[in-house]
């Protein structure tokens, strides 16, 4: 009888698993030019992203800087750090200073680029459509200590054009100090953080716009279709898949309150009862008195809550048929 080939010895796992190595490394060396421009990303990720995630390991310790590199010369004292947090004064201030401020970012700052993108799209003239795109990418582009002292020198108190403005128009007698104000403080953060982002966010919405057949303007436009309808009927569901995992990750960062935004624009302590978040709190108490494990373990909490809205998110919304995974 004749003896079977190596190929028919191999069980069939092992020559599915030969056959898919095969076929990825042919893929890679079809799209070897794209994948050399990948590389480099994929290293500068592992080496500043997956490579010190062993550092959370001190959440779990009492850290000593002194120590050097090596972490495990430290004492093991489990959820010490996490409990410490918990039972902070501050904890309760904390998370609703951060679920308010996230939320108002998100039902604000959230559809506002979709509305600019729509109404940009419905702009004919080239020209002007061009200046207005300019003048809502530019906020994007500076700093958030250019845009801090823009906003500061708006709202002072003395020649400050907002306080000028209300004085000129009988709103006001006396000039108001904004930045000292815990009620005008919430909607001067979501105010200024929607003008520096609202423009660069729109480009994505503004390219799935772009990719909607035009025929379908035309046929509701013959059958007698209104503008809003058609941007209703037509528009709004072609781009509703990008809405939507824009949407997804936007919930999995509602912990992220902010950090250089509230930071340069709260600098007065008046501010703080309304101001202070998370990643605030991390900074002043975590890494400005050097207790750097109660640092880790609350952006270990922290982290861990946004996994699971993220995971929560994108359950729901692939019901719907548009997720990430």
């Amino acid at each position: 009888m004749p003896q079977a080939t190596t190929e028919q010895q191999q069980p069939p796992v092992s020559r599915q698993l030969k056959a898919h190595n095969k076929s990825l490394i042919v893929r890679f060396l079809k799209q070897w030019d794209v994948q050399l421009m990948v590389i480099p990303g994929i290293i500068l990720i592992f080496i500043f992203s997956y490579l010190p995630m062993y550092g959370v390991l001190t959440g779990f310790m009492d850290y000593n800087l002194f120590t050097g590199s090596n972490i495990w010369e430290n004492p093991w004292v489990g959820f010490k750090h996490f409990e410490a947090f918990f039972n902070a004064p501050e904890f309760e201030r904390l998370i609703r200073n951060t679920i308010i401020i996230s939320l108002l970012k998100f039902c604000i700052g959230f559809p506002a680029p979709i509305i600019l993108a729509l109404m940009l799209n419905e702009v004919r003239h080239m020209f002007f459509k061009r200046i207005i795109q300019t003048i809502t990418y530019l906020p994007h582009f500076l700093s958030w200590v250019i845009v801090a002292g823009l906003t500061m020198a708006m709202l002072s108190t003395e020649n400050g054009s907002i306080n000028m403005i209300l004085q000129q128009v009988g709103a006001i007698d006396d000039p108001i100090n904004f930045l000292s104000l815990k009620e005008y403080f919430w909607s001067i953060l979501v105010s200024v953080n929607v003008w520096k982002e609202i423009g660069f966010s729109s480009i994505v919405y503004l390219a799935a716009i772009a990719s909607i057949d035009p025929h379908l303007y035309e046929a509701a436009d013959i059958d007698g279709a209104s503008k809003f309808k058609q941007i209703y009927l037509i528009t709004l569901p072609s781009i509703i898949p990008v809405v939507a995992i824009f949407m997804i990750l936007a919930i999995g960062n509602l912990l992220n309150a902010g950090f250089e935004d509230i930071l340069l624009l709260a600098t007065n302590p008046v501010l703080r009862p309304v101001s202070d978040v998370i990643d605030t709190y991390v900074y002043r108490v975590g890494l400005g008195t050097h207790r750097y494990s109660y640092a880790v373990a609350i952006g270990l909490f922290k982290a861990i809550i946004s996994i699971g809205l993220l995971t929560i998110a994108n359950y729901v919304a692939r019901r719907s048929g548009n997720s990430l995974w």
